[in-house]
């Protein structure tokens, strides 16, 4: 499909949904030079949730993670852009956004580090694996 490299996988999670702040973040990363390769607004159950979210099954915060996913509808997507894993980190920033660069989608809409605006794969491998949990390969362009 694309050249391992170039997709990455996003969400605009419930906090930035909720404060109006959704329009905004996809202009940023259309203004970053990303192309929205798939694009959809879902409302994860908490099943859903729970088995996205598998890998923090066993940490303090993970009931609190599907409760907060959970709470209305995001927006998911992949996004095609050479170095996409990478450099869309760097347009996130910082999972604390007190620790965030000025600039980052964190740093403007964040308010902590559970209620941290978005998400982005953390790896070419998660990528693919968090898009196709979201969208059929038809889906994506």
């Amino acid at each position: 499909m694309y050249m391992e490299n170039n997709i990455t996988f996003t969400m605009i999670k419930p906090d930035a949904m909720e404060n109006g702040h959704a329009g905004e973040i996809l202009s940023i990363i259309i203004k970053s030079g990303f192309y929205i390769s798939a694009l959809k607004l879902v409302s994860l159950s908490k099943k859903q949730a729970k088995i996205f979210y598998n890998i923090h099954r066993t940490k303090p915060f993970f009931d609190e993670l599907v409760e907060f996913m959970t709470r209305c509808p995001i927006i998911v997507a992949v996004l095609k852009k050479k170095n996409a894993v990478e450099d869309f980190r760097q347009l996130i920033g910082s999972t604390n956004p007190d620790e965030a660069k000025n600039g980052t989608i964190r740093k403007l809409f964040a308010s902590s580090m559970g209620e941290n605006s978005i998400h982005g794969s953390d790896s070419n491998e998660n990528a693919r694996v968090e898009s196709s949990f979201f969208f059929a390969g038809s889906e994506i362009f």
